[in-house]
C-alpha cells in the first residue's frame, strides 16, 4: 500500500509507502533534499534537486551522480550493476527516469570495516531548467553493527523504490526557477 506524498511543498508527488519517517522532524534538512526514513530499519531515502551535470549521455549522467555520491560517502570502492531508463508514459512533462542499481562500500561511524551498502538511484533530467532530480536509497545489506537491512526489507526497499520512481510527478516546473 503505498500514499501519494507531497514533496517540495506539492511541487512534486510520489507514491511512497505511509510510514516512512521525515528526517526534518529530526535534523535539519537542506532545501533541496527531501529525506525519509524508514521507521524499522537504517533504509533511507533522498530525493535531491541538483545542478545538471555536463554528461549529455544518460548512462554517463547518472554514474557521476552515483560517484559523486561515492565520493561523499568516502566509499571504499562503488560498482555498479546496471543502468536502465524507466520511460514515462503518463503524457505529462516529468522526464523519464534513468536508473541504477549499484553497491558502495561505506565505512561509517569510525567503524575500520566497511558496510556494504545496495544503492538504488534514479535520474531525472529537466532539460530546460538545467536541473537533474536524484533519487536515492541506501539500503546497507551489510553492517558492522545491527543495521544490516533484513532480506524482506530489502525486498521491501526495491519494490518501493519502482513504485517512487514510477508516480514521481513533477507538477510545478516553478520549483526550478
Amino acid at each position: 500500500m503505498a500514499i501519494t506524498r507531497q514533496l517540495f511543498g506539492g511541487a512534486i508527488t510520489a507514491q511512497t509507502p505511509p510510514d516512512l519517517l521525515d528526517a526534518s522532524d529530526v535534523r535539519q534538512v537542506p532545501d533541496t533534499q527531501e529525506v525519509f526514513m524508514y521507521p524499522h530499519s537504517n533504509v533511507s531515502i533522498i530525493l535531491e534537486i541538483l545542478q545538471r551535470v555536463e554528461a549529455s549521455h544518460y548512462n554517463d549522467a547518472i554514474r557521476f551522480h552515483f560517484q559523486s555520491l561515492a565520493h561523499d560517502n568516502s566509499a571504499r570502492s562503488a560498482t555498479v550493476q546496471s543502468v536502465n531508463v524507466v520511460p514515462n508514459d503518463r503524457g505529462d512533462d516529468t522526464p523519464s527516469a534513468i536508473v541504477l542499481k549499484g553497491i558502495q562500500l561505506v565505512e561509517k561511524f569510525n567503524h575500520t570495516a566497511p558496510d556494504r551498502v545496495q544503492i538504488f538511484m534514479a535520474l531525472y533530467r529537466v532539460e530546460t531548467k538545467a536541473i537533474d532530480v536524484a533519487l536515492t536509497f541506501n539500503v546497507p545489506l551489510d553492517s558492522v553493527d545491527e543495521g544490516k537491512a533484513e532480506d524482506s526489507t530489502v525486498e521491501k526497499a526495491g519494490a518501493d523504490f519502482d513504485t517512487f520512481v514510477r508516480s514521481l510527478h513533477i507538477v510545478d516546473f516553478g520549483l526550478f526557477a
